[in-house]
């Protein structure tokens, strides 16, 4: 369980080298006592010009929660929400970056939702209040999430100029993210400190 006041104050990155041209990025995500943060969305932006890349991703509904509680996809992806619980489930989001609605229904929808525009959307159910997710829609390829342990990697990271970006949904501001640049080598090792403001933690259930 994560303290409710939380304060992401380090990220450290570490390269190693592999291949020319790429190479594996480490990230881990710490709060202000040292303890490893969950679920951290961490993507990064290059200075050169990014391809769009069809995509798709599944978020479910099993057990009335949505699984995964938090995403991260590239925009343009298609997303399909299938739901596997025997009641129905009518999910929707308000948020700017994404406005939808999926009415009642059971199994698969027959069209998957694309999110075609950078931002934060949060998830919900018109029936369960309490079923909740996110997703965070990105304009890089480059994109992870932390670990219980607080770590990701990016594999294979084409070496270049990046401006590293962190997020984590229980952030007092929605789409608030902090931004660090540095340029990576496939052949260097990096060490990057990044700090977030405080954020308060929905309390457990």
């Amino acid at each position: 369980m994560i303290p409710n006041h939380l304060l992401v104050s380090s990220l450290f990155l570490s390269a190693f080298c592999r291949p020319i041209y790429a190479a594996d990025l480490t990230i881990e995500v710490l709060d202000s006592t040292g303890a490893p943060v969950e679920n951290s969305v961490v993507y990064a932006e290059p200075d050169a010009k990014i391809r769009q890349v069809k995509s798709t991703a599944i978020i479910e509904q099993r057990g009335k929660q949505f699984n995964p509680l938090v995403s991260v996809v590239q925009t343009g992806t298609d997303i399909t929400f299938p739901n596997f619980d025997s009641v129905r489930h009518h999910v929707y989001s308000f948020s700017p970056a994404k406005t939808f609605e999926l009415k009642l229904y059971s199994g698969v929808p027959a069209n998957p939702v694309k999110f075609d525009k950078a931002g934060t959307i949060v998830l919900g159910c018109n029936i369960h209040d309490y079923m909740v997710a996110f997703i965070k829609v990105v304009d890089t390829p480059y994109f992870t999430k932390t670990n219980k342990a607080g770590k990701a990697i990016f594999r294979d990271l084409p070496a270049g100029n990046y401006t590293v970006k962190a997020w984590h949904y229980a952030q007092a501001k929605e789409n608030e993210t902090f931004a660090k640049t540095f340029a990576f080598e496939e052949a260097e090792n990096a060490t990057i400190n990044m700090g977030l403001k405080p954020f308060m933690l929905p309390a457990s259930k």
